[in-house]
């Protein structure tokens, strides 16, 4: 069967898609030059929010089981480098709005009350989708976030906010990581004997430390003491409690274990994958942080202290959902506990080589301790 010929304007849609701006300041006789930038950008924004959507569908899909196969791995991780990049290209935009400057805004500004970012359905999905929980919100009014949504768009994001979040998905897959505990080798109890003797060792250079005073020194040595307790944590109760969130984190303790142990061995071929796809989660926390904190700025420097069209008290809101709307903010405090490479334990033989690629030769490393 042979194909109808397809035209470049109709495979894109071009009589829509370049017919849907209309400025409601040309409505009001009053014509703007740079409402037609502004529709256009936040037209764009929602078309890509469109793609993150289809890419999380994938890696959503590729989660949902009881077993994930190591290739969909591979997969996963380049739906979340193309979220990545989307994300960035969703900053520069900034750069390019900016170039309307506060009195070009103000031109048409009045025209859009009461409509308001908070209106994206799209952008509250991605957020509900990736996992930014209800109660992490920052609350605008007291009133829960999707009431700003039409009845439809509110009851798909209630939906979607009792289905599991690709964090969930996630830290149950980490949950399942073999090799944490292996022919009679616990990663557990051997990487909490090691970060402890690191830790004491910490403590003990600070206490006697010439170039601390005494109230540095005490206040040195607590903060230690905080974070062996932190980290000791992760460590308590039996292994039936693995499944359960240590005091200060969000995933259970075996998921973060396992995350710390692909973190630690990341150079083993099994875990590189692995290891590449939490770093990319901790990229698009990182970039849809970095939008959030841009756009907080590029709403000062439009309206200043003025309120939004959709009455939030504008920048100041924005830049409060900076630091509380995160979501993987547990792979990030990893880093607390890392040590150096030649400090971490050994791991058996039988762990590497069950963690190497089947043809590599004898002698070539692969069974050779860390």
């Amino acid at each position: 069967m042979v194909n109808k010929p397809v035209s470049y304007a109709d495979y894109l849609k071009l009589d829509v898609l370049l017919n849907a701006q209309v400025p409601e300041s040309a409505a009001a006789g009053r014509e703007a030059h740079d409402e037609m930038l502004f529709i256009i950008v936040h037209q764009v924004y929602e078309l890509w929010f469109k793609q993150i959507l289809f890419e999380i569908d994938r890696i959503e899909a590729i989660f949902a089981g009881d077993w994930v196969d190591d290739r969909d791995v591979a997969a996963a991780a380049n739906g979340l480098a193309r979220i990545v990049e989307v994300l960035r290209l969703g900053v520069r935009q900034i750069d390019l709005l900016e170039t309307m400057t506060p009195l070009d805004f103000l031109d048409f500004r009045d025209l859009l009350y009461p409509a308001s970012g908070f209106q994206s359905a799209q952008f509250r999905a991605v957020e509900v989708r990736l996992g930014l929980r209800r109660e992490d919100r920052y609350a605008f009014e007291d009133q829960p976030f999707e009431k700003r949504l039409t009845e439809r768009e509110q009851t798909r994001i209630l939906d979607q906010e009792r289905a599991r979040s690709v964090f969930d998905l996630v830290e149950t897959w980490l949950s399942r990581v073999p090799f944490v505990e292996t022919a009679g080798w616990r990663f557990r109890e051997a990487y909490r004997s090691a970060v402890a003797d690191a830790v004491r060792g910490d403590i003990a250079y600070a206490e006697r430390s010439a170039a601390l005073s005494d109230s540095q020194r005490a206040a040195q040595v607590k903060a230690l003491e905080q974070e062996l307790d932190r980290f000791d944590a992760l460590f308590s109760g039996t292994p039936a409690d693995l499944a359960e969130a240590a005091p200060g984190w969000r995933m259970g303790r075996g998921a973060v274990l396992a995350a710390l142990f692909i973190n630690l061995y990341r150079d083993e071929p099994a875990l590189q994958v692995p290891f590449r796809f939490l770093s990319l989660l901790m990229d698009v926390d990182e970039t849809l942080t970095t939008w959030r904190f841009r756009h907080a700025l590029m709403v000062e420097r439009m309206i200043g202290r003025k309120l939004g069209t959709g009455g939030s008290s504008g920048h100041s809101y924005l830049h409060k959902t900076v630091e509380r709307h995160r979501i993987f903010s547990d792979l990030f405090a990893l880093a607390t506990f890392l040590m150096p490479s030649r400090a971490r334990p050994p791991l058996p033989d039988e762990v590497r080589r069950a963690m190497s690629l089947a043809y590599a030769p004898a002698g070539s490393g692969a069974s050779e301790s860390a």
